[in-house]
């Protein structure tokens, strides 16, 4: 741990290096790429410079989703630690928008100046450089220290974070970060984040004993408590339905979702059922069908994320052509919608990375590459390749 004048000596560092418009190799990787990227990207967003608190938004109305559950299994937990360590807790969804905090007496005031509270969005492209946004960029722990913070309202703090793992389909649901002013500054800030988001983690295992998550993108795929179901291609197109329409659906109803005009019987569907409850037991309710397991899966997050304007979260999750092989009209009907609302995000996007690795996994994303096309100058090497890859499309 740095003494008080260590770290006031790299703090000061820290402000000369940020006015400093291009840093040699030595000097960047004392920042830390991590760091200097996001020093970058925050000056590509054109954040306001006077802006000295993160946008504030009601999250008083939104639906609880299963990271919500999970708090209230830990935050008395969460509280203790806040109050006994003099820091404020708060816990973020994946575009970065705080959704609960805990703050000790010390922080309280400070947080609420910054609206680092509940409904508070901590995006990069709004606020700048902040360990919550750079976790969930990097899917790492991260630490921001004083004015490696793009806001300078937030120059007095140290701000530890670590990313929330779902420990049945390993997705990222969100993220914990612990603040403290900068002058308290201490290398196990770190662990002490990942301590915070394994006790999260511990309580998602807690509220989803009985766990459906569904994959339907690239490959198909159910677990079931983190455990692989052998299902058919009808039977998990039954559940993507019934996970989409969780107020439950006739058999009728059902049966023309899945098969449309296609010269099906109805028992061939009671009997998909009937090997579906089999598997699933008493999870496969009846009149109407519905699944009374904790649902999450892949198309929902991305819907989620769409939703609330988190375009580079659901470009993450959208790895491939959801449901590729369906001919159930509901589910292709559903995928255009999402195909479209997608292709629409994607030429809001700023960010090259981020469409570049959805290009990697979706390559049939002509959509990506027109705004690929749009954001690179023409003379770089990358725009010439595009362009002939578009041509060749």
């Amino acid at each position: 741990m740095l003494s008080n004048k260590g770290l006031l000596q790299k703090r000061q560092h820290i402000e000369q290096l940020r006015q400093n418009s291009s840093l040699s190799l030595v000097q960047a990787d004392l920042v830390g790429q991590s760091i200097l990227s996001s020093w970058q990207r925050s000056e590509q967003a054109q954040i306001p410079t006077e802006r000295a608190a993160a946008p504030l938004i009601n999250t008083q109305d939104e639906l609880p989703n299963v990271l919500n559950k999970a708090l209230t299994y830990c935050t008395a937990e969460l509280k203790h630690i806040a109050e006994q360590s003099s820091m404020v807790v708060a816990v973020g969804d994946i575009g970065s928008t705080i959704i609960w905090t805990a703050a000790s007496g010390k922080m309280r005031q400070a947080a609420e100046r910054v609206h680092f509270v509940q409904g508070g969005q901590w995006r990069e492209d709004l606020v700048g450089t902040n360990a919550l946004a750079l976790s969930l960029k990097t899917q790492q722990s991260s630490c921001v220290f004083s004015s490696e913070h793009y806001m300078s309202s937030i120059h007095d703090w140290a701000c530890y974070a670590a990313p929330i793992i779902d420990p049945y389909s390993k997705q990222v649901l969100g993220v914990i970060d612990l603040s403290t002013t900068w002058n308290n500054h201490n290398s196990l800030g770190l662990l002490a984040a990942e301590r915070c988001a394994s006790i999260i983690q511990n309580a998602l295992l807690e509220c989803q004993r009985q766990h459906l998550f569904i994959r339907a993108f690239a490959i198909p795929q159910v677990l079931f408590n983190g455990k692989v179901l052998v299902l058919t291609p009808r039977q998990i197109e039954i559940l993507t339905i019934l996970a989409l329409c969780p107020q439950g659906m006739n058999l009728e109803n059902l049966h023309q979702a899945l098969y449309g005009e296609r010269k099906v019987s109805i028992g061939t569907l009671k009997a998909e059922m009937s090997q579906l409850r089999e598997i699933l037991g008493g999870l496969l309710g009846s009149r109407p069908y519905r699944l009374l397991a904790t649902i999450e899966a892949d198309f929902l997050q991305a819907e989620q994320a769409l939703d609330a304007g988190y375009i580079e979260s659901a470009l993450k999750l959208c790895r491939g052509v959801f449901l590729v092989r369906t001919e159930s009209p509901f589910l292709c009907a559903w995928r255009d919608c999402l195909e479209s609302r997608l292709s629409e995000a994607i030429f809001k996007a700023q960010e090259t990375d981020v469409l570049l690795k959805h290009l990697a996994y979706c390559p049939e994303a002509i959509d990506a590459v027109e705004r690929l096309i749009e954001l690179i100058p023409a003379g770089h090497p990358a725009h010439q390749v595009l362009l002939k890859y578009k041509e060749e499309q």
